[in-house]
């Protein structure tokens, strides 16, 4: 079974795709770092769906979902913008984890896997 890879790097590929499995890699907000939750949420699922049309799948198809986010109280925020982006009857198994991420300027993180 091959494996394709997006937007490789020296240390990791955004996105990796094996047989029908997509696999991203967790994506941040980089138009909006250092902005609100409610900003950078938006850019990265406006981001994921970019990584998921160029692996032949979309949000529909999401899998599970792994969310970070560096303060628990901006869960609600976070919630509002996934809940009204996310496809309706296809929601993924998902976690949400409080985290200290790589860079202060980035508030929520998310890594999804997804079916072709």
């Amino acid at each position: 079974m091959s494996i394709q890879r997006f937007e490789t790097g020296p240390r990791m590929s955004q996105v990796v795709v094996h047989g029908n499995t997509v696999y991203l890699a967790g994506v941040v907000a980089n138009k909006a770092a250092g902005e609100s939750v409610t900003k950078q949420t938006q850019d990265i699922l406006t981001t994921i769906d970019g990584h998921l049309a160029k692996a032949g799948a979309d949000k529909s198809k999401l899998l599970s979902a792994t969310i970070y986010i560096t303060d628990m109280k901006t869960f609600g925020e976070m919630n509002a913008v996934w809940d009204a982006w996310v496809s309706p009857g296809n929601t993924p198994a998902r976690a949400t984890v409080e985290a200290k991420l790589a860079a202060p300027q980035y508030t929520v993180e998310i890594m999804v896997t997804a079916a072709k």
